[in-house]
């Protein structure tokens, strides 16, 4: 059963215990443990297929299909590769989408203004570059102010250009406010630059946790980059970077 909980009796914005999804009587999630503190940025590894993009689900609320213990954050938003804008809204509109009550646009301009794409603001979504359409989903979740912002695979169709500086709009905004941010990668350089922990996520469980640390910004040309990236599990990538697809 999944409980919504504003912080866990230890202080955690996510606290799984046992947590197991099965699909047609397969587990792809088994009995998974997982702790996320109060502003931690964690990056989750994995094989195509491993589970990962299922986890962020559950811990989303949008799949309740499930056995163990789940205790999330009421205070958490979602933003994901593929970015669904309404074509008939302009961006200001699409920010506040979903929202209660009745928004105003400034407090869409505000979360606009912070990922850069305040200008933008009475564009249509059809006007927008893919950069700029990942940031408009941000924004989105941002609005929200949430204490937990879900990340899935965010940055995957963007070109390498725009990747590096989606990259360091979420570092800075992530240390900016303050919140926890759980990213689903398959990007091991994205993971290492980023993220305060690494987990890698196998046979439906954690199977490797490498911390990181405090220290930023990072630099994939640091020495100390090779050194964290060579911690990580032996095949559980390939050419440097990117994860094995199942």
């Amino acid at each position: 059963m999944a409980t919504d909980v504003h912080q866990t009796a230890t202080g955690s914005v996510v606290r799984v215990e046992g947590l197991t999804r099965s699909f047609d009587g397969r587990a792809v999630i088994d009995g998974l443990r997982l702790d996320i503190a109060p502003g931690e940025f964690v990056a989750l590894l994995g094989r195509g297929g491993c589970g990962k993009s299922t986890l962020l689900r559950v811990l989303a609320g949008l799949d309740r299909e499930i056995e163990g213990t789940v205790l999330v954050t009421r205070r958490r938003a979602v933003a994901c590769q593929a970015a669904r804008l309404t074509p008939w809204k302009k961006v200001w509109r699409n920010v506040l989408a979903g929202l209660p009550g009745r928004p105003e646009r400034a407090g869409a301009q505000r979360v606009l203004d912070e990922v850069g794409l305040g200008h933008r603001a009475g564009a249509w979504p059809k006007a927008l570059s893919a950069g700029e359409v990942q940031r408009v989903c941000l924004a989105r979740a941002l609005v929200r102010e949430p204490d937990l912002l879900l990340l899935d695979e965010p940055f995957g169709a963007l070109d390498a250009v725009a990747r590096r500086e989606a990259r360091r709009l979420v570092e800075e905004v992530g240390r900016r406010r303050g919140c926890a941010v759980l990213l689903v990668t398959d990007d091991v350089e994205e993971a290492v630059l980023l993220a305060d922990r690494v987990l890698v996520m196998d046979g439906g469980r954690i199977a490797h946790e490498q911390h990181i640390g405090p220290d930023r910004p990072r630099e994939s040309t640091d020495p100390r980059f090779a050194a964290l990236r060579a911690r990580l599990p032996a095949g559980s990538f390939r050419r440097g970077s990117l994860l094995e697809e199942a």
